[in-house]
């Protein structure tokens, strides 16, 4: 299928792992211009290299830190329009309410909630003037079923939720889309320490901790296993596409069947 993105330039933040670099390898596969984000010049550098070679597209990465208003103004600086922004970048750990400082609500806050805010203000403006344009905010399912063990992720999810169908409401009548996305667990760099964390036994193995997670903490699931970061890619793509224009301010679940909800 032709996702007719070829030539656009999409932004992806938090991409120089898991999720975020998935999504830039499947936007570049389609022929879109990607610009990749990350702290960590050799981890960009790597991750620019490992897509220019995969795909052939042109990929660049701009170094910066995504949880400052200094790191969205050098993004802005240097890729000044965008068709595509992906909002990606985000943080998580398993935490006791009673444990969760004002540091740590104010630093997820940041991270998860301010980095994609600041490019979306940024963006928006030519996005409305030009009637083209697709923003995607990634949440995850628990900004609609808020796990107990941490409560200060799920709100930073659920306030990207908020972000994008109150901003999708300004589109009106544009051919701009803003949409969310919500991933459940999803394989990635840091997943089996977090799972490791959280299981009976620190030194499971990383099956273990996953059989263990699934049997307890997400019963819920209907996929009963972890969610590939390409699976996520797949469906962000082709929200970003002209094909998905008359999806709009929708909250669009890629969770395995885990919220048990029509709504």
């Amino acid at each position: 299928m032709d996702l007719q993105i070829q030539g656009k330039t999409a932004l992806v933040t938090g991409s120089t792992a898991g999720i975020g670099l998935a999504i830039g390898r499947r936007l570049a596969a389609e022929g879109a211009h990607v610009v990749l984000t990350g702290r960590d010049p050799d981890k960009l550098q790597q991750a620019v290299e490992d897509l220019r070679t995969s795909t052939g597209s042109e990929i660049s990465g701009v170094v910066a830190d995504m949880a400052t208003a200094e790191g969205a103004e050098t993004v802005l600086a240097h890729v000044p329009e965008v068709d595509i922004l992906v909002n990606n970048l985000g943080i998580y750990e398993s935490k006791a309410f009673e444990e969760i400082t004002d540091a740590d609500w104010l630093r997820y806050f940041e991270v998860n909630v301010m980095s994609g805010v600041r490019l979306a203000r940024g963006y928006f403006p030519a996005m409305l003037a030009s009637g083209s344009g697709r923003i995607i905010f990634i949440s995850s399912e628990t900004g609609l079923a808020v796990d107990p063990g941490m409560i200060h992720y799920a709100m930073t999810k659920t306030a990207q939720l908020s972000i994008a169908r109150g901003m999708a409401v300004l589109t009106r009548g544009t051919g701009v889309t803003v949409n969310s996305v919500l991933p459940g667990p999803t394989r990635s760099e840091g997943i089996v320490d977090y799972l490791r964390s959280i299981a009976s036994k620190p030194d499971a193995s990383a099956e273990e901790a996953e059989a263990e997670f699934f049997a307890g903490a997400r019963s819920g699931s209907l996929l009963q296993r972890m969610i590939e970061a390409d699976e996520i890619a797949s469906l962000v793509a082709y929200l970003v596409s002209p094909l998905a224009a008359a999806t709009n301010g929708a909250a669009v679940r890629v969770e395995g069947g885990l919220i048990n909800s029509l709504a």
